[in-house]
């Protein structure tokens, strides 16, 4: 048989090129379908399982940072196990955890794969930002009651999009929306139309969603976005850039948030929910009484009392991710995600103003990670599918830099070797 296909290229080259070809449409559609989450199991998880399996049978391999994410990530749901173990009542809880387990392994999944091949940062950002746009247009005109049927993508008269929940669906737009505001501040000028439309289309539906939250992460991880720029650069015509482009961004969302209340309703429900405590906030019974609660609990139940028990027992779920990793996962669990995060904050910062290809995706990802953590002081997110990917855009650009490094610390020596054989040549 020959080696050499029609094409006239080898016949391994040929088949390698469509391997590569099917993997990066693979990941791009699994990216893609996170964005699109009514129920549980989403389709995003039937795909992803199916992927990751495929996957690992042909080579996927864990770098260092991706066997210690999967460790501290294993610890956790482990500790979800032994706390599922004190529940007389099981209800739906190891669905829930299976859930929780298979969210982690795509976490080390992409961390895996980014350290492979640094360009598929670049086609995960693409596919997160199509499914955001899709979501975002939907959730307008649900919100708008554009056509028939429309209302199907809005809830408590809320654009939610694709999602179940407007505070969901405001948060997984937010990278999208960062990286738009990124590469309006830093693209070439002849492609700020093209960017300023997007971000705009994206903004209306986080500004839309009326989620607090998502309204928050918004504003935070666009300035530390702002702030990480300014800092990364000394040119005074780069920063000078970013400053004007900065105020061309906000001037178009306050044009846009003023178009909006211009719809009838808005200006009120706008001002119902922009009150910094709702009356569920509030109170002996409030969000804020029970974290008070839950905290006093943890001290007594080590193992936790069982996953979504907390909101059994006192009628609303924990919504804080400290709580949530207390109750529902043990000491064991809360101290593996303390670590978790503490090892992916310090890692991120770290390395996030170094010059390498992937350092764009890295400074969006790590700056609405920041931001979602935030926002997990008042909400829970151990289910959120955007969450545990940004966790891994993170690690895969820590697993990156090491082996960009491990690169630089091999190529000295043989570098020192030829300069001592060249100066050996040039005395003899």
């Amino acid at each position: 048989m020959s080696a050499v296909a029609a094409s006239g290229l080898p016949r391994a080259a040929v088949e390698a090129k469509a391997i590569s070809l099917l993997a990066a449409a693979a990941l791009s559609f699994g990216v893609f379908l996170q964005g699109f989450v009514v129920r549980e199991p989403a389709p995003y998880e039937l795909f992803m399982v199916g992927l990751i399996a495929v996957w690992a049978l042909f080579g996927l391999r864990l770098s260092r940072h991706a066997a210690i994410l999967l460790a501290l990530l294993a610890a956790y749901n482990i500790g979800g196990a032994l706390s599922m173990a004190t529940m007389g009542d099981l209800h739906d809880t190891p669905l829930y955890l299976a859930v929780t387990l298979f969210l982690s392994l795509t976490s080390v999944f992409f961390a895996a794969i980014l350290v492979a091949d640094h360009s598929r940062y670049g086609l995960i950002f693409r596919a997160w930002t199509a499914a955001a746009l899709i979501a975002a247009l939907l959730g307008i005109a649900g919100y708008l009651d554009a056509f028939p049927g429309a209302g199907a993508f809005s809830r408590y008269g809320r654009a939610s999009g694709t999602f179940a929940d407007p505070n969901v669906f405001g948060p997984f737009l937010a990278l999208p929306g960062i990286y738009m505001l990124y590469r309006l501040l830093t693209a070439p000028m002849r492609l700020m139309p093209l960017y300023a439309g997007l971000l705009v289309v994206i903004a209306g539906g986080v500004f839309l969603s009326f989620s607090r939250g998502a309204w928050g992460l918004y504003v935070v991880a666009s300035m530390l976005l702002v702030g990480a720029l300014f800092l990364q650069s000394r040119s005074g015509l780069f920063r000078l850039r970013v400053a004007l482009m900065s105020a061309l961004a906000l001037a178009l969302a306050l044009g846009g948030i003023l178009v909006a209340l211009q719809m009838p309703g808005t200006a009120e429900f706008l001002a119902e929910r922009a009150r910094l405590v709702q009356h569920y906030d509030g109170g002996e019974d409030g969000r804020f009484a029970r974290f008070v609660v839950g905290f006093r609990m943890a001290m007594e139940h080590p193992l936790g009392i069982g996953p979504l028990n907390f909101g059994r027992m006192l009628g609303e779920d924990t919504h804080n991710i400290w709580l949530k990793a207390l109750m529902d996962y043990g000491w064991l669990g809360f101290a593996s995600f303390v670590v978790l995060v503490a090892w992916t904050v310090a890692g991120g910062f770290r390395i996030l103003f170094r010059d390498r290809p992937w350092q764009p995706y890295l400074l969006c990802a790590y700056v609405v990670f920041l931001g979602h953590l935030a926002l997990g002081t008042v909400i829970d997110m151990d289910h959120w599918r955007h969450f545990y990917v940004l966790v891994g855009l993170v690690w895969g650009a820590m697993a990156l830099e090491a082996c960009h490094q491990n690169a630089l610390r091999q190529r000295r020596p043989a570098a020192a070797r030829a300069t001592a054989a060249r100066a050996g040549e040039a005395i003899a």
